[in-house]
C-alpha cells in the first residue's frame, strides 16, 4: 500500500497545526461557529445531534494493521470504545469533544491518516474494488489509480469549492463491487487490443434525485486518464448550479445538458487539458505502482479445507471468496451480527482484525461499502485459524450478502440531517430474519436503510430498501424495491404508502413470502422481481 513520503507527512503535519489554532480560537470565543463551521467540516468534523462526529479517511478503503491500531486506539481514548465504518470506505468516531480533535489528529497523522476532505464541497475520499489486488477478474489493479486521483485531488486549487460533494469511484473488474455508475465519476479500467485505458461514466448518484451515471467515454487511454478526469471536473465547475443546493450535483448538469452535449463540451475541454501536462509522467505512475505490489504468495502451499466443522464450513461457502492464487482466499469479516449495529466494531474488535491482518493477510485490510472488513490474502491453511479467532470475537457472522447483511446510516440517534431511525429497524429486521437457514434459503438479498433523502444507507440501491421520513412528526418508512449497485445497476421503485417501525418489518416479510412462492430455481430475489415484476409485490405487501 501507499507509503507517505515527506512532502505528504508535511502536508498533513501542517493542517493538524493550522487547524490546532483554529480550534483554540473558537474555544477561545475569538471565531463564532458560523465562521468556525467551514474550517471544521475541511477537516471531517461535524456537529451532530449529541456531539462532533470525526470522519476519518480511508484511502480507497485500504490500511495496515499499525493504522488499524490506531483507529482502535483513537476509538478507546477519544470515543466511546468503538468505531462505525461508512458506505464510503471511511470510520466515523460519534462522540469527539471539540478540544480533543487537534490531539486527535496529530495522532492519525503519526500512521499517515487523516481526515482532510471527508466533507465539503470537494473531491472525497476516492472509492474502490475491496478485492483490488486479490480479485481474478480484473484487468490491472485499480488502487494506483485511485491514489493518482488522491492526490491530484487533495487540495486541488479549482476543486476545493465545487457546487457540491464530489465522489469518484475506480474499478477494474466486469463485477462493479464498488456501487461505481452511482458515483459523480465512475472509470472502470478495461483493456482494448493489449492497451489498459478506463470508460468513464459521469452524473451518477443517490439522494433527492437518484441517477444512474450514462457513459460519457467509451474509452480513454490510461496515460490521458488524469487529463479526461480533470475536464469532467472543469465543465461541471463551470457550469454547475450554485443558487440551489437541491440541484447542484453534477448528475443534474449531466440530466439537463443530457450526455452527449455534456461528453461534446468535455472533449472539447480535454483537448485543451492534454497540452497543460497534467497526467504524470510514466515515471511516476510506477513509483506509486510499485506501493502496490503483489505480495510475495507461496504457491506451493495446498488449496485444499477441511470442513469437517460444519459451522466452519457454513462460514467458508458465505463469508469467503476465491483469490487470484489458488491457494489463498479472500476472507470478509461481518460487522453485521445479529442484534448488533451495522458498520460498528468495539476498539478490541479492531485491534484482533489488525492482529489477524499482521499475522495472515500480509499486513493488510480493507473497508468496504457495505460497512463490513476484508482480509484480502489469506492462505487457506489459515482460514480455520481466523475463523476460530472471529467467532470468539462475535465477527463471524456467516451473512455475507445476505438478508441480515444490512448496510444502514447511523440515523436519527446521531445525524442530525435524519427524520427516522436507521438502527433499531436493522436490528428487528435482523431479529425476525436470524434463523440462519432462513437467511440462506432467501439467498443473495441486499437490504439497505437510510434515515433520510440524503440516502447515506444507499436504499435506492437496495433489492430491499428503506427510506425513513417524517410524516407530521412520526417516524414513518417507506419501502421500495429493485435497486441494485452492482453492475447490474438499477434504481428501486416505491412500493406505495409507508410503514410504522413494526409494520415495515412485517412488510418486508410478505415481500420475501412472496419471493419464495414466486421463485424459480436459483433465482435470486432481484431476478424474480425483475421477472415477475412489481405488481404481486406490491399485492402481497397491501393486499
Amino acid at each position: 500500500m501507499y507509503k507517505y513520503d515527506t512532502y505528504d507527512q508535511a502536508i498533513v503535519d501542517a493542517r493538524v497545526e493550522e487547524f490546532r489554532d483554529q480550534v483554540k480560537r473558537r474555544l477561545s470565543g475569538e471565531m463564532s461557529e458560523d465562521q468556525f463551521k467551514p474550517l471544521r467540516l475541511m477537516n471531517g468534523l461535524y456537529l451532530q445531534l449529541h456531539a462532533y462526529m470525526l470522519r476519518v479517511a480511508i484511502p480507497y478503503g485500504t490500511l495496515d494493521s499499525r493504522q488499524m491500531r490506531m483507529l482502535a486506539h483513537i476509538a478507546r481514548k477519544y470515543d466511546r470504545d468503538y468505531g462505525h465504518f461508512t458506505t464510503r470506505q471511511n470510520i466515523q468516531y460519534n462522540w469527539i469533544k471539540l478540544e480533543d480533535a487537534p490531539d486527535l489528529l496529530a495522532e492519525l497523522a503519526t500512521v499517515e491518516m487523516h481526515a482532510i476532505q471527508t466533507s465539503g464541497n470537494c473531491i472525497r475520499n476516492i472509492s474502490s474494488d475491496q478485492y483490488a489486488g486479490a480479485a481474478a477478474d480484473e484487468v490491472a489493479d485499480p488502487r494506483p489509480w485511485a491514489e493518482l486521483l488522491r492526490q491530484w485531488s487533495t487540495f486541488h486549487p479549482e476543486f476545493s469549492y465545487l457546487p457540491r460533494k464530489f465522489k469518484i469511484a475506480v474499478i477494474a473488474s466486469p463485477e462493479d463491487r464498488a456501487a461505481m455508475r452511482l458515483h459523480d465519476i465512475g472509470i472502470e479500467l478495461v483493456k482494448r487490443d493489449g492497451v489498459l485505458g478506463a470508460r468513464v461514466f459521469v452524473g451518477g448518484g443517490m439522494g433527492r434525485t437518484p441517477m444512474i451515471a450514462p457513459e460519457i467515454k467509451d474509452f480513454v487511454t490510461a496515460d490521458n486518464l488524469l487529463s479526461y478526469v480533470e475536464a469532467c471536473l472543469r465543465v461541471y465547475n463551470r457550469y454547475g448550479r450554485r443558487d440551489n443546493i437541491y440541484k447542484a450535483r453534477i448528475k443534474i448538469l449531466v440530466h439537463e445538458l443530457g450526455a452527449a452535449e455534456y461528453a461534446r463540451q468535455v472533449e472539447e475541454e480535454f483537448a485543451h487539458v492534454k497540452t497543460l501536462g497534467l497526467d504524470p509522467p510514466a515515471a511516476e505512475l510506477e513509483r506509486i505502482s510499485a506501493f502496490f505490489a503483489a505480495p510475495t504468495f507461496d504457491v506451493a502451499l495446498p488449496d485444499a479445507v477441511d470442513t469437517s466443522d460444519p459451522d466452519f464450513a457454513v462460514w467458508l461457502d458465505q463469508n469467503v471468496k476465491p483469490h487470484k492464487q489458488p491457494s489463498y482466499a479472500i476472507v470478509n469479516i461481518s460487522l453485521k451480527p445479529n442484534g448488533g449495529i451495522p458498520g460498528d466494531a468495539s476498539s478490541a474488535q479492531i485491534d484482533l482484525m489488525a492482529d489477524l491482518a499482521e499475522k495472515f493477510s500480509f499486513d493488510e485490510l480493507r473497508v468496504t461499502h457495505a460497512q463490513n472488513i476484508v482480509l484480502p490474502h489469506v492462505a487457506k491453511r489459515d482460514l480455520y485459524t481466523i475463523w476460530q479467532a472471529l467467532d470468539q470475537a462475535g465477527l463471524a457472522s456467516p451473512n455475507l450478502d445476505l438478508i441480515s447483511d444490512i448496510i444502514a446510516c447511523p440515523g436519527l440517534d446521531y445525524c442530525s440531517l435524519a427524520n427516522a431511525r436507521s438502527i433499531p429497524i436493522a436490528q428487528k429486521i435482523a431479529k425476525r430474519f436470524e434463523n440462519l437457514d432462513r437467511q440462506r434459503d432467501l439467498g443473495e438479498l441486499k437490504l439497505k436503510i437510510s434515515g433520510c433523502i440524503n440516502a447515506c444507507g444507499h436504499h435506492h440501491a437496495g433489492h430491499i430498501g428503506i427510506l425513513g421520513v417524517d410524516r407530521k412528526g412520526t417516524e414513518n418508512y417507506q419501502l421500495s424495491l429493485g435497486g441494485s449497485g452492482a453492475e447490474d445497476v438499477s434504481l428501486g421503485k416505491i412500493t406505495g404508502p409507508g410503514f410504522d417501525e413494526d409494520g415495515i418489518v412485517d412488510a418486508i416479510e410478505r415481500v420475501t413470502d412472496r419471493y419464495i412462492a414466486l421463485r424459480e430455481s436459483n433465482e435470486r430475489f432481484l431476478d424474480t422481481y425483475r421477472r415477475v415484476g412489481f405488481e404481486p409485490f406490491k399485492e402481497a405487501i397491501y393486499g
